[in-house]
């Protein structure tokens, strides 16, 4: 099992990147960032998240996000 999961990741170049868990303060950092309006990317890169997590975690919070001016 051990091998495959290694030939898997020698094939297509990737290592085994971990999820973070969602604190209860990045909560608050994205609802924050959802009332101001402000962009997605620079929500992304402000909270070191990629743009389809920060999607996936509005939706479960029930958070409007991705505002175009």
């Amino acid at each position: 099992m051990a091998k495959k999961r290694k030939a898997a990741r020698k094939k297509n170049g990737r290592r085994g990147e971990k999820k973070r868990a969602w604190s209860k303060e990045d909560h608050r950092e994205l609802k924050k960032h959802s009332k101001a309006k402000t962009r997605v990317s620079a929500i992304s890169r402000a909270m070191k998240r990629t743009v389809g997590a920060l999607r996936q975690q509005a939706l479960k919070l029930g958070l409007p996000l991705g505002h175009r001016r």
